[in-house]
């Protein structure tokens, strides 16, 4: 710390009125431990206007003569920053996060701007009765059968008046409140003579009879707040703004108020942690308190006494919060960094601007989204895809894409399984890599750190990059804590909020499934773990895996060859479109044919070993559906995919349409399905379509929108029943019994 600040400046930042001694005696020796004079000392020294003396510093000096534990420079950083000082921000002195940390947020505990605060003014009431100072005082702080400690008898030290002795601790409030209203006024006869001069000191929490040490505390119910070296109109006004919860204010007499604090502490413990909170609180407002006053048996002054001519009386009781519970809370809700509420007529006729786009439809830059998914689906070949399509400004999964800087950060591939996978995934795209430079890879594979731990390194690095989306794939090797606990889970979540509202970029990553068949459950109950990967995002994605019956991976298979087929037939026959139709395009024979009649024998033998590689490329193809969980946008229609490694394959041709998710029926349903013949299907689709469009047409015209939501059937699969009906037509979304329509969409 010393390399990187001028200590003197940072000195500049203490007002020495607000320390006490020993925080005052502790920067000496932390500037001698660090190099600098006594004139040093004794220059800053002089702005204390109450208490300097001169000379006073090079004494204290030479009898700073080190030790093993020496109070160094980090002590007045430290003081500087509770009396507010910030500093500049150093990034090499930078630190990790706790759960509950805020990134750039406000400093915690400061609840007054100094700048504002008005003096209160305090006077000395004109109408005086002892009696009922000290009474109104005994029935505040004290149950009528608790012990109260007191002290009349003092002398001088120092130039000062300090009690003579332990005083007396074995009479209860009550026995007090009865001598008080007997003794005609002289409060004398009750508590003992005292020095006027002095005045007389009480103890403010009760006893148990036999002593005055802090063991004898039989109720850890209040706390003593004093400042001595600020003016009393000061002091009045931080105790009132701060709204501490008193029970009594009490004048001492001469340069300070004694506030009697609700601490409403169950142990000494508890009592310690309460009171050193409270009183950091205070310094962080600026009010210097005497920190000797810590004890729960410590002495105040007693109301009802007179000192030096000046009477000790109370101020005022019962202020502030009514408990320290209310208080403590209060403090940090005003601390908590959250934006205060705004009316709506306010911003009604100029709202803020949404959020662009980053996937159309989808998601918006500064947002979340979780892709979630079994093992196999290709959830990180999918994130790659959607790195690519961003970086380029083109389609992922069916969706534009905003075009822009991202970030893929790696926890789990080698360096080199990830640099290829990128190069594979745009080759299989087919698509030219004009925008490599708004990729950006991070790989830590052996070196992630938990979420809370990496969320602050990620900021740093990304902070000037323009990043509009950062990927985090996969998850579960930052997780921290337990994946079932919804609290846990929230505050791991919680880490994600953080990047985006630093870098104002979308934070987009992969979980996977619980165990089991995920068919039969809701896109947002699919992802292991805590119900809170479902409800954290914005968006949520999920992929499910479709039960591929053989015809359909016979189509594949013959859909693989007649296309390796055509590739042989464009590389070799120049004229190859005059040679084969539309539909022979289609069909593995008819391109068999085609090549046995136009290409060589030694092509041909190629071609068909190229055609036998890729229907069994195609036997490994796996068929997937996405649906999704959107908060900023409409529901979108489940979307089929096929997993073509290494990418994603929009089935648009409907073949996965009417196909049911892994786990979605039972058993023995899915046995009979596949035993019945295909007469039987279709004769059950046509009632179905019947059945459908006779129950929505109760309410009028029929449209292709509203047999889809009767059926749960998708939309190309209701539009596939109808086009294969004799019955039943369509045109421009709606349906009609009977050849009305054109079976068109426009």
């Amino acid at each position: 710390m010393e390399n990187t600040l001028d200590l003197l400046e940072v000195l500049q930042h203490i007002d020495p009125e607000r320390l006490d001694y020993q925080e005052w005696l502790s920067i000496g020796m932390a500037l001698k431990d660090a190099g600098h004079t006594a004139q040093d000392w004794d220059g800053w020294s002089q702005s204390d206007s109450k208490r300097y003396h001169q000379g006073e510093c090079e004494r204290k000096w030479t009898g700073f003569l080190g030790s093993s534990t020496p109070v160094t420079a980090g002590t007045i950083v430290q003081l500087a920053k509770d009396q507010g000082w910030r500093g500049s921000f150093n990034p090499e002195d930078g630190h990790e996060l706790e759960w509950d940390a805020a990134i750039g947020g406000k400093d915690e505990l400061i609840v007054l701007d100094k700048g504002w605060l008005e003096d209160k003014e305090v006077n000395e009431p004109a109408e005086w009765d002892p009696v009922r100072e000290l009474t109104t005082y005994l029935e505040l702080l004290f149950e009528a059968s608790e012990n109260v400690g007191y002290v009349t008898e003092s002398y001088k030290k120092d130039e000062r008046f300090v009690p003579a002795n332990k005083g007396a601790w074995d009479r209860t409030a009550g026995q007090l409140i009865h001598l008080l209203n007997q003794c005609g006024g002289d409060i004398g006869r009750v508590i003992g003579d005292y020095n006027s001069e002095a005045g007389a000191w009480i103890r403010f929490n009760p006893l148990d009879g036999k002593g005055i040490k802090n063991e004898n505390v039989t109720e850890y119910r209040y706390a003593l707040v004093e400042s001595d070296n600020m003016a009393l109109e000061k002091q009045n006004a931080i105790i009132r703004e701060l709204e501490l919860p008193v029970a009594c204010l009490v004048h001492s007499g001469k340069k300070s108020l004694h506030a009697i604090v609700r601490v409403e502490a169950s142990s000494y413990d508890e009592y310690r942690k309460r009171v050193d909170y409270l009183y950091n609180v205070l310094k962080k407002n600026g009010m210097s308190v005497d920190t000797q006053n810590k004890n729960p048996s410590r002495l105040s002054r007693m109301p009802g006494a007179m000192r030096n001519g000046h009477k000790q009386y109370i101020l005022d009781k019962n202020i502030g919060k009514e408990s320290w519970k209310e208080w403590q809370e209060w403090i940090e809700s005003i601390n908590d960094d959250l934006p205060d509420a705004e009316s709506l007529t306010d911003v009604w006729d100029n709202l803020p601007e949404l959020s662009p786009s980053l996937i159309n439809g989808l998601l918006r830059q500064g947002h979340k989204m979780l892709l979630a998914g079994p093992s196999k689906a290709g959830k990180s070949f999918a994130l790659i895809e959607l790195c690519c399509a961003i970086a380029e400004g083109r389609e992922w999964m069916g969706f534009k894409c905003s075009k822009g800087r991202i970030l893929y950060v790696n926890l789990e591939l080698d360096r080199a399984s990830c640099l290829h996978r990128f190069k594979d995934v745009y080759t299989a795209l087919g698509w030219q890599p004009n925008n490599l430079a708004n990729i950006d890879i991070w790989n830590l594979r052996g070196k992630s750190v938990p979420m809370d731990k990496l969320a602050p390194k990620l900021i740093r690095r990304a902070m000037k990059k323009n990043y509009i989306a950062i990927v985090i794939d996969p998850i579960y090797k930052i997780i921290t804590g337990d994946e079932n606990s919804a609290d846990q889970m929230a505050q791991f979540c919680n880490q994600f909020d953080k990047v985006c509202t630093e870098l104002g970029c979308a934070v987009i990553y992969c979980h996977h499934h619980s165990k089991g068949g995920q068919g039969g459950k809701k896109s947002m109950d699919r992802a292991s773990g805590s119900g809170v990967f479902a409800r954290d995002p914005d968006a949520l994605l999920d992929l499910i895996e479709l039960e591929l019956t053989d015809s359909i991976k016979a189509h594949e298979r013959s859909k693989a060859a007649a296309n390796a087929y055509l590739e042989m037939l464009k590389k070799a026959i120049p004229k190859w479109q005059d040679e084969v139709s539309q539909d022979d395009m289609c069909s593995e024979k008819a391109m068999h044919d085609a090549c046995m009649r136009l290409l060589s024998k030694p092509t041909l033998i190629a071609a068909e070993d190229t055609a036998n590689a890729a229907k069994d490329n195609a036997d490994i193809h796996t068929g997937w559906r996405i649906e999704g969980t959107l908060r900023e946008f409409p529901k979108f229609e489940p979307i089929n995919v096929w997993f073509d490694y290494p990418i994603h394959r929009i089935d648009r041709v409907g073949a996965l349409g009417d196909i049911d998710a892994e786990g979605e029926r039972l058993t023995f349903k899915r046995g009979l399905t596949r035993n019945k013949t295909p007469d039987v299907r279709e004769r059950e689709r046509k009632d179905e379509l019947e059945t459908a469009y006779e129950a929505c047409s109760l309410n009028g015209d029929v449209t292709i929108k509203d047999l889809v939501e009767y059926t749960g059937k998708t939309t190309n699969t209701i539009r596939k029943y109808i086009d294969d009906s004799d019955t039943f037509s369509r045109d421009g979304g709606k349906v009609f019994k009977g050849s009305t329509g054109s079976n068109n969409d426009n």
